[in-house]
């Protein structure tokens, strides 16, 4: 057990507190316990300790006291030599100053005060920034690399609408760089004649919404021509007066027109007859089907087998779009009759509502240029009647285009039109086209969507937006004179040659089209050119019914071959 403390004599100040004044320095200092340090300290410096009777002794020498050691600090660290003081510094309470890192701080010095992004944040962002990086550059490395599956389509490997025979010779070559430059202004065209009949639009369609969607309607019963120019009787009968000296339909004008906004080959027949200049199509054309998605950036499907593929998507949509156009009517019997009937339709033969305007524009003193132009229905607004174009977008999955239509329509129905015009920006500037020839008053533009992703034949209508044809070709940049520039230039081109059979084809991989000239004999019934066979060009096998819709002279062949292997 450790010894007795003595406490030592303690002086006894009777005036005050503390050690008396008359106490000697020396007295008190011998008063002082033996070995303990004096441990002097004021306010600026460290406070340690006055004895420590908790510290271990296990490796205290032997010649070193026990009752020494609880007094002893020299192994302390409170208690630093008296040189090394110089050392010590107070805490200073101030805060510390705030990094100022970030683009913010570097730019934004002089401005109000900003806080700096958390350390976490910084590094997600960095991370964000990375991936962006690795995307972009995956992107550069798909879109140069030989052989690849390119985002651009028109580095897809298309098939040309036409197989480019060996007999064939090419005469010219136009890039579609050229066509942007053009320009060429047409005084108001004159209406010649109007054909057919037209039913009214029903206007409670105006207010169809995906809440409370319309079934789309087949019209079996009901006929649609799609009749090439050098066919129509009235032309012929316009050509046989010197009416004019080029004729075409507005669904071959619309398609040179639109012609740099294509990705899809497509073929123009000209026959130069004379002084005249024909533009026919052939029987059996991509131009009478209509294309969905060509312009996007995802690429569909290559297998022709495939509901979702390019051929089959065509074939629903111009299927779709005639549906439509017969559905939003008022089929109650009343009707607006023209001039004649429909010039196509046989007695007694129930045929679709449409009007065809034979209109004339005037190219040049010597030039003048006759379009068919159609029209599907009309509208009476205060005694005011205006004409219409009826036309449907159709979405066939949401995946491709990355828009429910369902969810959108009502709320951003301006982001689900600016997706289409991205996807299929040709297609819409041909149909704004054919609405100016025709001078529709307006466009009527449904949105029809499959009511399952992998049925396609059955539709529902989601919704239906009205524009004016010069209000909207201006938003989806559509020059009128530039359209006009592109026709001039490729009739003057054709005027140029030799009378004869000619073919426009659209280049499949290329932004550019070909001029051949070929045998007089070129695309007639004998005459085998077709890419694809007979029997793909009308509608898929489980809807033998709707075929004839698409294409009657389709039908017609698939019938010639049925008797024959019979």
């Amino acid at each position: 057990m450790v010894g007795g403390f003595e406490v030592g004599a303690v002086p006894f100040n009777p005036d005050g507190w503390g050690p008396p004044e008359s106490a000697a320095a020396g007295t008190a200092a011998a008063a002082l316990p033996l070995h303990v340090p004096f441990a002097p300290f004021s306010r600026s410096e460290k406070l340690g300790r006055i004895a420590d009777w908790t510290r271990s002794l296990n490796n205290q020498s032997k010649n070193h006291k026990q009752s020494d050691s609880i007094f002893d600090f020299s192994a302390d660290d409170s208690f630093a030599p008296l040189d090394e003081d110089s050392s010590f510094r107070l805490v200073d309470s101030k805060p510390a100053p705030r990094p100022k890192f970030g683009p913010k701080w570097r730019f934004n010095q002089h401005h109000r005060s900003q806080l700096p992004q958390r350390r976490d944040e910084e590094v997600e962002a960095r991370k964000r920034e990375a991936e962006k990086e690795r995307a972009r550059r995956d992107r550069l490395y798909n879109l140069n690399r030989p052989g690849a599956n390119a985002p651009r389509r028109e580095a897809a490997a298309f098939k040309s609408s036409v197989d480019i025979q060996p007999e064939w010779n090419m005469l010219d070559q136009i890039p579609f760089s050229t066509f942007s430059k053009l320009s060429f202004a047409v005084p108001e065209p004159e209406d010649l004649l109007l054909c057919g009949a037209l039913e009214y639009y029903d206007r409670s369609y105006d207010r169809v919404t995906p809440k409370n969607e319309r079934r789309l309607e087949r019209f079996k019963n009901r006929n649609f021509f799609k009749v090439t120019t050098t066919d129509d009787p009235v032309i012929r009968r316009l050509a046989n007066e010197d009416k004019a000296t080029v004729f075409a339909t507005d669904a071959i004008l619309s398609t040179l027109m639109c012609a740099p906004r294509s990705v899809y080959s497509w073929d123009i027949v000209i026959q130069r007859v004379g002084n005249k200049l024909f533009f026919d199509k052939r029987d059996g054309s991509q131009l009478d089907l209509l294309s969905v998605h060509e312009t996007s950036q995802e690429p569909l499907p290559e297998a022709k087998d495939d509901i979702n593929s390019a051929y089959s998507l065509s074939v629903e949509a111009a299927y779709v779009n005639q549906n439509f156009s017969q559905q939003v009517l008022i089929r109650d019997g009343n009707k607006v009759t023209f001039d004649e009937p429909n010039p196509f339709a046989n007695e007694g033969e129930e045929v679709a509502s449409v009007a065809y305007r034979y209109r004339r524009w005037k190219l040049d003193d010597d030039m003048h240029l006759i379009a068919r132009c159609e029209v599907q229905s009309v509208n009476e607004i205060n005694k005011q009647r205006s004409f219409l174009t009826l036309n449907a977008l159709n979405e066939f999955d949401s995946k491709y285009s990355g828009v429910d239509w369902r969810q959108k329509l009502e709320t951003q129905r301006g982001a689900v039109l600016a997706t289409e015009l991205k996807n299929n920006a040709n297609k819409l500037a041909k149909w704004t086209a054919q609405a100016l020839l025709a001078s529709a008053d307006y466009m009527k533009l449904g949105f029809v969507s499959r009511v399952h992703p992998r049925d396609h034949f059955n539709h529902v209508i989601l919704a239906i937006q009205q524009y004016k044809p010069r209000d909207f070709a201006s938003q989806i940049n559509l020059n009128t004179s530039n359209m006009w520039g592109i026709v001039k230039s490729i009739v003057d081109l054709c005027m140029k040659l030799n009378e004869g059979k000619y073919v426009l084809v659209k280049d499949p991989s290329k932004p550019q089209v070909r001029i051949y000239e070929v045998p007089a004999d070129a695309f007639e019934n004998d005459y085998v050119e077709e890419p694809l066979p007979e029997e793909e060009q009308a509608q898929p096998p489980t809807e033998d019914a709707d075929a004839g819709e698409i294409n009657v002279a389709a039908n017609d062949v698939e019938d010639k071959e049925i008797v024959a292997q019979a």
